[in-house]
């Protein structure tokens, strides 16, 4: 996508439109206009996503890498928390499995259907590919302790029962969350950056072209912030008729909650699908990972503290199934990351376990 100095016109009002139709909504037109009401929610949606991450390569492109990729990561996930953590106070205890839900659902889709379609688009278009590996094992260790420690060491601790921390146990693992997720945000941008660059053998266009005025890329944070707002927001309200759509197919309504999350999820799967068609795999790879970090290090804290201070059980650990497969996609992972070069092999083996993770759902 050509980043101009003047920003497209349909980048501006895609946000503006989106916004509107949430107005709509909240005026009752969604009652009055029944299902034509939904599908202009829905483009709505998409051009909301679009426009996101039009504006996300503006702000990289001045910034630089990886700065760049961090901005979208964090942007996307604060607003998704804030949605889990406003959900969890309307909806009470009953919501305390939700965060659980969503950032395991992230996790899957970041790592198998994130990772997997980009690296067997860039395959597909340049043969094999290369990206610095230090990078990519820092991001790969931190986001197995951190999901480990939070998802599946509930299961098996022995002051309370079932998949919950005790008090003093949740804010412990809060803590070393945010701290993992810290101490990793200050080696990407500060202590080892160079990790995470693209190999200087790896042509890229981009870092050819002029970057864009400071006023325009002000321009675009904002509309960045506002399109993320409305992506998130949008896909809520769709949320209901996509539960009655999956009922009426006789699909489990954990499904409605993987759309979802790929819903808000789709800013950055696009950025990063088209980096790697670019072959820029180093940069597609940080938006992905770095997604999958920030879910976690953000959200696991932030809805520590509600439950804390609500007095509510958080539930955290995932049943055995998702166990299984949230161990083989880290070592998986692991292997087809672990010496810097990439082919369709490994783009085929993550959508795999993808396919296995959205059939299993489905026929559990």
């Amino acid at each position: 996508m050509k980043i101009a100095a003047s920003l497209p016109a349909w980048t501006i009002a895609a946000p503006i439109a989106a916004w509107l139709l949430l107005a709509g909504k909240a005026f009752g037109l969604q009652e009055a206009l029944g299902g034509t009401y939904v599908l202009l929610l829905a483009a709505g949606l998409f051009a909301g996503v679009l426009a996101a991450v039009f504006h996300a390569e503006v702000v990289a492109h001045k910034i630089g890498e990886p700065y760049g990729t961090l901005v979208l990561a964090v942007a996307v996930t604060s607003i998704e928390v804030a949605l889990i953590v406003s959900l969890m106070i309307a909806g009470g205890a009953a919501t305390t499995g939700l965060a659980r839900d969503t950032v395991f659902a992230a996790v899957m889709l970041i790592l198998n259907g994130m990772v997997g379609i980009c690296l067997l688009a860039g395959a597909r278009r340049h043969g094999e590919q290369t990206f610095t590996q230090t990078g990519v094992s820092a991001s790969l260790a931190t986001l197995s302790a951190i999901a480990v420690l939070t998802m599946v060491l509930p299961n098996y601790t022995t002051t309370t029962p079932g998949p919950v921390y005790s008090n003093s146990q949740l804010v412990f693992i809060a803590v070393v969350s945010f701290v993992l997720y810290g101490t990793f945000v200050l080696v990407q941008t500060v202590r080892h950056r160079d990790y995470f660059l693209p190999d200087a053998g790896v042509e890229d266009q981009e870092a050819h072209a002029a970057p864009p005025p400071t006023r325009t890329v002000w321009w675009s944070g904002a509309l960045l912030l506002a399109c993320l707002g409305s992506v998130v927001l949008l896909a809520k309200s769709l949320s209901p008729p996509l539960e009655a759509a999956v009922a009426a197919l006789g699909a489990p309504k954990a499904l409605v909650g993987i759309i979802i999350a790929a819903v808000v999820l789709l800013p950055e799967g696009i950025a990063a699908w088209q980096a790697a068609r670019a072959n820029r795999l180093q940069t597609s790879l940080n938006l992905a990972l770095g997604s999958a970090l920030a879910s976690i290090g953000l959200t696991i804290p932030a809805v520590a503290i509600v439950s804390l201070v609500n007095g509510w059980t958080l539930s955290l650990g995932i049943d055995v199934k998702s166990t299984v497969l949230l161990l083989l996609s880290i070592v998986v992972a692991t292997l087809s990351l672990g010496n810097g070069r990439t082919t369709i092999m490994q783009g085929t083996v993550h959508l795999v376990i993808f396919a296995v993770y959205i059939f299993i759902t489905v026929v559990p």
